[in-house]
């Protein structure tokens, strides 16, 4: 008998999404692959059954969708990030592969509400802030836009933390995510890589007389591939995202177990295993950095052996990678793949050098994603040296070649080489990971217009002199499909009311909202979904931390990490100036508000930890005092991530982007905010800028200093004090808080913030611009009293956001960058 192709069997199979075939296949998971009843099965039962009944419409579209790459011998763009920060996946799943009602009706004929089924799922712990969402909506919109993509990064165990207040400090706790497994992946154990750590390298001439090395006596870690689907929007494309978790390279040693030292007889597996256990290790401690290092190359070296093994499949050499290859360094974390390549093409496939560095520059392009200088990732050289020796050798090799370059074409000038050198000696010689990013990249990009200037006038000055039109701009985006149709199916109903569900794939569509800006009923029915919204989160809000929040008060909100440069501690100070303000007289007419916060501080950052405790101890006073109540709340929402972002972002009035100009790379929160009807008010920084040029300068609050502003006055001494002394609100606000004020018991907690503000030099500029943002946030005030012109002003920023899309991004990458062609089938 013919065995029948698995290709026409699974068109044949391919399971349906109507109601009856969606309630069918979620009991026949509920009973084979759960093992559960009914009658026994719990809300996680249900949601294992109902992933796994998704997952089994992803598997077919998704080996379609692998197969015609094949077929296609399409260009593969292959996204290497340390973090991607995923959230939940059933819902978005449903709602990319339309079919999110069907399965709420079969859940619903079973008793089961699809909404607390969905509340099981833990957020995917795979990321932290902003760098891993933005992989995260890239891999989205590649998949939306039928291009070849993959996703490579670790499968942290745990995630960097789960926040929990107490006693209003932050106190981190493991983010155990993986407790009830994880139904979404696929366990790859026949994909598995070596990975080499440590050791010596031998050199020794082959027999046609070339200098060979060879990387002896090293420790190994096997890297295990898991994979999980990434669905586009309305296209049979799913994409995948392959992560790496360590393994042992043997299990346990049988001489130790055998004498009964059990502890000692699995040392190495669990020393080992620890590679992926956590994301980002504090890394205050040697031990700590070490480790991230070892992730570094861990997840890089295990990718780029897979990408080759893919590659090698079809073709022969390695002359044609550049053209079937893209790799996308997201920031500096996998920038040791470029090392990593030449040694894969030197060392293991005897390729010369200059042939191995025209491929490897061809095939790799970088994301710059800060222009701070104490961000810019550098290693100390003997730490490299003993974590990776010939990965160091190389990269000398690499410098040396190039800082032979910089000499022919600008002779004499010593200074421009020490800058430009992969080895920085300002500390102790250290290896610089952004500039050996930038040399072996043929394309660099920043995130924001305002960024990327930036980058060619301060950090990359000379890299831009040097390789003219090698840097280039690509502005970050989001992807609507989360942050709006999901997050937001309220709007997102409304909008496809008035004008079609198109907007979805083309968000330029959204301009169509425009003229309803001026429609009264339109207007109406966009507060109407503002204020459900606002009701839902405040009902969470009661639910879960015992607080009521004011519906009708403007919702003030600022959710990102928490870090000097976001200026966290300027929003408080107008909080505590608000607060006096009130209290000294209540008869004021301020418009009533609730300031939320949100986000998490790292774990061995003081500073920003005590600010966490600053923000608690204020709420602890604001929310009691009668006499501010109905007129004043703050509130932090704990534990900060996608799904809680979800909640808050669409009950959003106004959003705070306030960081110091120069400072912030983009910023992606202010436009999924702003995507959701809420008004900016912001410095001129990162994306701030563009989303300003959009929406009009009608309907956004800026205030502050620009990034030039900034640094003239630090040029020119700034002396915070002066600021201090000459605004008596201001410096009744620094002395509520230094004096105790809001920490009684304790009067000198809050010091060190204070002595930041004025003793030690205020670095990030609050005090110079708290003056412009306290008489910014009076107009937002006045703006919020009359409600029509507030709809005015949120519909239109909704309407302005679609050069905001990722889809926009990513076709950007793929013309300017990739080289990329979309696979249709």
């Amino acid at each position: 008998m013919d065995k029948q192709p698995l290709k026409s069997l699974i068109n044949h199979q391919l399971a349906g999404v109507d109601v009856a075939s969606v309630s069918r296949s979620i009991v026949n998971r509920l009973v084979f692959s759960v093992g559960k009843d009914d009658i026994m099965a719990t809300a996680r039962d249900w949601f294992h059954a109902t992933a796994f009944m998704t997952r089994d419409r992803l598997i077919e579209r998704w080996m379609e969708t692998m197969r015609s790459y094949y077929v296609a011998d399409a260009k593969r763009v292959y996204y290497l990030s340390m973090e991607f920060l995923m959230g939940r996946t059933l819902t978005n799943s449903l709602l990319n592969l339309s079919f999110e009602k069907a399965c709420s009706e079969a859940l619903q004929q079973n008793g089961v509400d699809l909404r607390q089924v969905r509340e099981m799922e833990p957020d995917a712990a795979l990321g932290n802030g902003g760098l891993g969402r933005l992989a995260a909506c890239f891999l989205d919109s590649m998949a939306t836009l039928n291009l070849p993509g993959y996703g490579y990064g670790i499968r942290y165990e745990y995630g960097m933390f789960s926040q929990r207040i107490e006693g209003g400090r932050q106190v981190e706790h493991p983010d155990n995510w993986l407790r009830y497994g994880n139904p979404w992946e696929f366990a790859r154990p026949e994909v598995i890589y070596q990975v080499k750590f440590g050791g010596r390298v031998v050199q020794f001439a082959d027999e046609y007389g070339a200098q060979r090395n060879h990387w002896v006596d090293t420790e190994d870690v096997m890297a295990m591939a898991y994979d999980s689907p990434i669905p586009g929007f309305a296209t049979s494309t799913v994409n995948n995202m392959r992560l790496w978790a360590a393994k042992a390279s043997r299990d346990f040693e049988l001489k130790y177990f055998n004498e009964g030292n059990y502890i000692k007889a699995v040392e190495d597996k669990n020393e080992s295993e620890n590679l992926s256990k956590v994301l980002y290790p504090n890394d205050s401690t040697t031990m700590g950095r070490e480790l991230r290092l070892k992730q570094q190359y861990f997840f890089v070296c295990a990718s780029l052996q897979d990408i080759l093994y893919r590659y090698s499949k079809y073709h022969q050499g390695f002359d044609e990678l550049p053209d079937k290859v893209a790799i996308q360094l997201n920031d500096t974390h996998p920038a040791i793949a470029i090392p990593e390549l030449m040694r894969v093409l030197v060392d293991l496939n005897h390729l010369d050098w200059d042939n191995a560095w025209d491929i490897t520059t061809r095939t790799f392009s970088y994301t710059n994603h800060t222009l701070m200088s104490e961000a810019l990732e550098t290693w100390p050289v003997a730490m490299f040296e003993q974590i990776l020796p010939r990965h160091l050798q190389i990269i000398y090799e690499i410098n040396h070649r190039f800082l032979k370059a910089v000499m022919h074409s600008f002779p004499g000038d010593n200074n421009m080489r020490q800058r430009m050198s992969i080895i920085g000696e300002e500390e102790g010689k250290r290896v610089r990971m952004a500039h050996l990013a930038v040399i072996g990249s043929h394309k660099v990009n920043g995130v924001a217009q305002l960024h990327t200037e930036l980058m060619k006038q301060t950090i990359f000055s000379d890299f831009d002199r040097y390789f003219p039109g090698r840097i280039i701009n690509l502005t970050n985006g989001i992807t609507p499909r989360r942050w709006l149709n999901l997050a937001n199916p309220l709007l997102a109903a409304l909008i496809t009311s008035r004008i079609g569900d198109g907007w979805i794939k083309d968000l330029d569509q959204l301009r169509r909202l425009i003229p309803l800006a001026e429609d009264a009923q339109f207007r109406q029915q966009f507060a109407a979904v503002k204020r459900a919204n606002k009701q839902r989160f405040a009902a969470e809000i009661a639910s879960s931390l015992g607080l009521e929040i004011e519906v009708d008060s403007l919702f003030d909100v600022q959710i990102k990490r928490i870090h000097e440069y976001k200026r966290q501690l300027l929003n408080l100070l107008h909080v505590v100036t608000l607060y006096k303000r009130l209290c000294d007289f209540p008869q004021s007419e301020a418009v009533p508000r609730t300031v939320i916060f949100g986000g998490k501080a790292a774990p061995g950052y003081a500073i920003a930890k005590l600010i966490i405790k600053l923000i608690n101890d204020v709420a602890d006073i604001v929310n009691n005092d009668v006499r501010v109540h109905g007129r004043l709340k703050v509130v932090f929402v704990p534990n900060y991530g996608v799904s809680v972002a979800e909640n808050i972002i669409p009950a959003a009035d106004l959003s705070e982007q306030i960081s110091t100009a120069g400072t912030e790379a983009s910023g992606t929160g202010n436009m999924k905010l702003a995507l959701n009807g809420a008004l900016t008010i912001g410095t001129l920084d990162g994306a701030n800028v563009e989303i300003r040029n959009e929406v009009g300068e009608d309907n956004i609050f800026i205030f502050g200093l620009t990034a030039a502003g900034v640094a003239e006055l630090r040029a020119s001494g700034y002396r915070s004090a002066d600021y201090y002394q000459a605004n008596g609100e201001l410096r009744q606000a620094i002395d509520m808080i230094g004096s105790g004020y809001f920490s009684p018991e304790d009067t000198g907690r809050f010091r060190p913030i204070v002595d930041n503000l004025l003793a030690n030099g205020d670095h990030y500029l609050l005090l110079a611009d708290y003056a412009s943002y306290v008489a910014c946030q009076a107009e937002v005030d006045a703006a919020y009293r009359d409600q029509q012109q507030w709809l005015r002003k949120a519909i239109l920023n909704v309407a302005t956001m679609g050069k905001f899309s990722s889809d926009r991004t990513i076709l950007q990458y793929a013309e300017q960058v990739w080289q990329a062609k979309p696979v249709v089938r």
